[in-house]
């Protein structure tokens, strides 16, 4: 038989147990689309490619054609992380999850991108790129009606897991992979690819509506960036596809091209 003290306090921690779960539990924020820019920074982009990638970032959000997008939503916001990577340990956050409801919302993201320092690293792990965006979409508490990964780089995966791995198992938990490959030099290492945009078609992009944006020129990356965010917040694929519809589905590249170049 407990004591009468005893008796109080187990009557207490009854009461505060109720009170408890009659506390509603705290909402996740619900937005439109949860976006991860996952932006390569390895040593093969040099420093004025690097800062016509970012600038090309800054002005994206800076439009008011994004804008419009954002607020044409079924709930008019969305959620961005701004991600830059390397090899498989280097993963900095840029700007972190930033809630963009209005046109003051994504001038500030633009703004804080735009004074953030730019970094470099060497190798190129897109799974590695893949495995921290999926780390950032699993403990941002956003509620998203569609989740994206954009991925931009200049290489194929050269170190780190299996491309191809990362991809499907993010694939299998619904998040869609984009690509922005940036075709605007040659290849000088044996295990880079001649056709950039075959192997992010081939081995990185996927999911429901998928789709990439190949840039060729300097002067093609702002637009192709703006394009590009617009047509993932609006939740639509490009109307001229980049792949041909006549291509067949089956795999063309071989994703492994680039894996541990140094292991020999």
């Amino acid at each position: 038989m407990l004591s009468p003290v005893r008796a109080l306090v187990l009557a207490v921690l009854v009461w505060t147990a109720a009170l408890t779960s009659m506390v509603p539990a705290r909402a996740q924020t619900e937005v439109d689309l949860a976006l991860v820019l996952a932006v390569d920074i390895s040593n093969s982009m040099d420093p004025e490619e690097q800062e016509l990638q970012r600038q090309g970032f800054v002005e994206a959000f800076r439009s008011p054609l994004v804008h419009k997008a954002i607020g044409s939503g079924m709930l008019g916001r969305i959620a961005v992380v701004y991600l830059e990577w390397a090899g498989p340990a280097i993963q900095h956050v840029t700007v972190p999850w930033t809630e963009m409801g209005s046109p003051e919302d994504a001038f500030s993201f633009a703004n804080r991108l735009a004074q953030a320092p730019i970094r470099r690293g060497p190798r190129t792990s897109i799974s590695g790129a893949i495995d921290a965006s999926m780390r950032l979409l699993r403990e941002s508490n956003i509620e998203a009606v569609r989740r994206v990964i954009d991925v931009s780089g200049d290489g194929v995966n050269n170190l780190g897991r299996s491309v191809i791995q990362a991809r499907d198992e993010a694939l299998a938990q619904g998040v869609v992979i984009n690509g922005l490959p940036l075709l605007l030099k040659r290849p000088t290492d044996a295990w880079e690819s001649d056709n950039l945009d075959e192997y992010y078609r081939d081995c990185v992009i996927g999911g429901l509506g998928a789709f990439m944006i190949p840039v060729r020129e300097r002067q093609q990356f702002a637009e192709a960036i703006k394009t590009k965010i617009i047509r993932e917040i609006a939740g639509a694929a490009p109307k001229a596809r980049v792949v041909p519809t006549q291509v067949q589905p089956e795999r063309r590249s071989s994703c492994e091209m680039g894996v541990n170049p140094w292991a020999n």
